[in-house]
């Protein structure tokens, strides 16, 4: 049987950090979302069953962020997400903004999806878990914010869907 030690949750901190700043986009709040979700761990480790402990984690921090993010008075329409530190180039800094800035005007489901997939390497089924949507919805999600970026990144805005009447 294996067993919950808290070394196991430290060794995940840092994707638990790059995560959150993702989502976050703010260190400060991301440092908030990673405390918050180590504490819920370590408060309700006895709940933990033996498998992907990454996973877990990561649904905690996910559902911690949504609790918030539903708790957050909405932005204005005209707030630009913040600026990513200065990196060692010009052109890196304005890829990576431009990069920021798309991924921050995607829909939050879309943006969360390519996160745990595109950065955090996780599987389909992983993700699916740990949003709590079946596998086909975590694959049609990351397919459109695909899509949707690569139309952000150059330059041009996909008109909003329109659904189609098939008989």
């Amino acid at each position: 049987m294996l067993v919950l030690q808290h070394q196991d949750i430290v060794n995940e901190l840092p994707r638990l950090r790059r995560y959150a700043r993702a989502l976050t986009h703010d260190t400060a709040l991301s440092d908030d979302l990673v405390q918050d979700t180590v504490e819920r761990a370590l408060s309700r480790f006895t709940l933990w069953r033996p498998g992907n402990l990454r996973a877990w984690l990561f649904t905690i921090m996910h559902n911690v962020y949504v609790n918030q993010v539903r708790a957050a008075p909405p932005l204005a329409k005209d707030d630009a997400p913040p600026e990513l530190p200065v990196r060692a180039t010009q052109a890196d800094s304005l890829e990576m903004r431009d990069l920021a800035r798309s991924l921050a005007r995607l829909p939050t489901e879309q943006r969360e999806v390519l996160l745990l997939i595109g950065l955090e390497d996780l599987s389909y089924e992983e993700a699916a878990t740990i949003i709590g949507v079946p596998i086909g919805t975590v694959m049609s999600r990351l397919s459109r914010g695909r899509e949707r970026l690569r139309a952000l990144l150059a330059g041009s805005e996909l008109p909003e869907a329109q659904l189609k009447v098939v008989k």
